[in-house]
């Protein structure tokens, strides 16, 4: 109920990594561009939360420069949802990852935030398109993808494909629980050593 209180949280939280979703996107759009509140509120936003950081300039600004992917160590890629629209943005003469973050971050900084929504609002495709998920995964030069976005109804994260994708969508959130009943937290939470 207290989304601002969460991003603080988020921020301030040591050894985390926040990514950037199709809220965030959504907040972002209404803060820059007031007559999308309604829209924004309609899709869970708080009225409280718009007008906290509306007068929060550097809370606003690191929320703009959350990377769209992160890449472990171990070669896995994190995003928001379980969709290739990311390659979009892949730039061929760079680090996949970086390139997409660089122009992720642009689309926020030039008013591109209905570009980012379509490609952040994307339902998953992973689960059935193994071809589609391996041509990604060799365009970005990952072994595996981690995601959420799109809720699973499973009591611990949904895998595809031996392992190459990982649904950790468990529907935890506030307004999945209540259409999709309640899932138990493994659901959304495990440890990806676990799950390869």
């Amino acid at each position: 109920m207290f989304g601002v209180g969460a991003l603080r949280f988020a921020h301030d939280r040591p050894n985390s990594t926040v990514l950037l979703g199709n809220h965030e996107v959504a907040l972002l759009w209404a803060l820059r561009d007031p007559k999308r509140l309604g829209w924004w509120i309609s899709i869970g936003g708080q009225r409280h939360d718009f007008d906290e950081i509306a007068s929060d300039e550097a809370l606003q600004e690191w929320l703009r420069d959350r990377p769209a992917l992160m890449k472990l160590r171990d070669g896995t890629l994190v995003q928001h949802c379980g969709h290739d629209g990311y390659s979009r943005w892949l730039d061929q003469n760079a680090d996949p990852i970086e390139s997409v973050n660089a122009n992720a971050n642009e689309l926020l900084h030039r008013d591109g935030e209905a570009e980012l929504w379509d490609v952040l609002s994307a339902k998953n495709v992973f689960a059935q398109q193994q071809t589609r998920l391996r041509e990604y995964l060799q365009a970005t030069h990952c072994r595996r993808v981690v995601f959420g976005h799109t809720p699973h109804r499973s009591r611990e994260p949904e895998v595809y494909h031996d392992g190459l994708a990982i649904n950790f969508d468990g529907a935890l959130s506030r307004s999945h629980r209540k259409h999709a009943g309640r899932s138990p937290i493994s659901a959304s939470v495990a440890p990806l050593n676990f799950l390869s």
